[in-house]
């Protein structure tokens, strides 16, 4: 990097905001140790001025930008590439909670904003911000914003893309766009606030969000279910749909493989029946009224007419946080286990079975010995399923030789039932490739040429999405 660039770029941030050499190590390698990349500088802006004024002066000299939040990115989204001649523009410093209007139910907050903080503000204003994942407490409201997060409850509250009123953008040539409107009608033009929301930093910088609130649950009851198969999980959503309406707010599966790796790995993690069981489903209910839940819940299960083996139901939040510890432990546990071919895959809820049993056959048939690791958000569909060999020797050839093999199988059968290959964690460097055989023709036309209008000389995170 020039001696002119790194002192215009601490001119704007301070020295002390501007890394350097091996500095900017953390940075640069992903959550999963699966990306690694080389970056010029690593720069961390205050402010959203400061960042305009980085990014104009980026532009001017044809560097290329990778905006960061917490880097907890599953598909090497928030990372440099390998060849470096990029700079990270890191906001974990614009971590400010600008305005809470509890009358509005709103909350704007800048894009450095940790998401369990956001949660917790919203709390303090006896208000509820709904975006829950496991990653709560090191992801950030930018990269939830970049990705269109999920997380568990998607199924009453919608993506991070229902969640947002309004942005704040800086453009790809250093202008800012002052879109927080915290307005629930607006039909004014385009609703440009959505091409940046889900497009991983490649159109412009989100620097603040204006967020919905909703009122905070006064009762809460949860279900851990011992089931038979994929199919009666299915089954007992629609059911639990039909008999609690829209007081679903989570509704969770795992495999017994996922709960192994998750009771091996996780302190304190406790089977939850006497029994073991080949999948497990756990379940919220809340509501604004403070109701008897709990009654509800259960009759509802006692009242499903198959697949369910065992299940107990609980309104004691220390209950129900040993149950959700299972599924949110299972990220970690993989980890811990070694690496796997990992897929966030989604398909129709009524053909997510159809979708397991396809996907389990072809791999098992292809690769011997595979172990399949699959969960997630049943209520809508996202399942995260992930391939490994349960030796770590014979697991490092494995997915060295065949990565390619496994995400092809697992991806047809996606395609064969409607359904996408990347539903809340992005596309980054993993997939970029792989959206041009799963996508249109006209699909990628359009994206790029919006790409085009937007960053024409392809500085913003450039090798990412498209």
């Amino acid at each position: 990097m020039s001696p002119d660039l790194i002192h215009a770029l601490y001119a704007i941030v301070g020295t002390e905001n501007v890394l350097a050499g091996a500095a900017t190590a953390p940075h640069c390698n992903d959550k999963r140790g699966r990306y690694s990349g080389n970056a010029l500088a690593v720069v961390l802006p205050a402010d959203t001025a400061q960042v305009s004024a980085v990014v104009a002066l980026c532009a001017a000299q044809g560097i290329a930008i990778v905006p960061q939040g917490g880097n907890t990115s599953l598909c090497g989204a928030s990372v440099p590439l390998a060849e470096g001649g990029q700079i990270v523009l890191n906001l974990s410093r614009m971590n400010r909670i600008r305005e809470l209007d509890a009358t509005n139910y709103t909350i704007t907050v800048e894009a450095g904003c940790i998401l369990a903080d956001v949660r917790e503000a919203a709390e303090q204003g006896n208000r509820l911000f709904p975006l829950c994942l496991p990653a709560e407490r090191h992801c950030e409201i930018g990269g939830n914003l970049s990705t269109n997060a999920g997380g568990i409850n998607v199924l009453r509250y919608g993506n991070m893309r229902d969640l947002v009123l309004g942005l704040e953008v800086v453009l790809p040539d250093g202008r800012v766009w002052n879109g927080l409107r915290a307005l629930r009608k607006d039909n004014s033009g385009y609703d440009l606030k959505h091409l940046f929301i889900g497009a991983e930093g490649t159109l412009g910088v989100i620097t603040a969000a204006t967020l919905k609130l909703f009122p905070r649950p006064q009762a809460m009851a949860s279900a851990c279910v011992g089931l038979r198969d994929p199919a009666a999980a299915v089954a007992l959503f629609a059911h639990l749909r039909a008999a609690c309406g829209d007081r679903i707010s989570a509704f969770e599966f795992l495999g017994r493989t996922c709960l192994d790796l998750v009771l091996r790995h996780i302190p304190d993690a406790r089977e939850p029946f006497s029994s073991k069981h080949e999948w497990l489903a756990v379940i919220d209910l809340s509501d604004v009224l403070d109701v008897p839940l709990d009654k509800a819940l259960r009759a509802a299960l006692e009242s499903f007419p198959g697949g369910i083996e065992d299940f107990a139901v609980s309104a004691e939040k220390a209950q129900a946080e040993s149950w959700w510890k299972l599924r949110y432990g299972i990220s970690d546990a993989q980890k811990m286990d070694g690496i796997s071919i990992k897929h966030d895959i989604s398909v129709p809820v009524s053909r997510v079975a159809e979708f397991l049993a396809q996907a389990d056959a072809a791999l098992h048939d292809a690769f011997p010995g595979v172990r399949i690791a699959a969960f997630g958000h049943i209520g809508d569909g996202n399942i995260h399923y992930n391939a490994s060999m349960p030796d770590p020797v014979r697991n490092k050839e494995f997915i060295k030789q065949h990565e390619h093999d496994v995400n092809r199988i697992v991806y047809e059968v996606v395609a064969k039932f409607g359904g996408s290959i990347s539903a809340e964690h992005g596309v980054g460097q993993l997939k970029r490739e792989e959206i041009t055989r799963y996508k249109s023709a006209l699909e990628l036309e359009m994206m790029r040429s919006i790409k085009q209008v937007f960053d024409p000389r392809g500085l913003m995170n450039p090798g990412k999405v498209i």
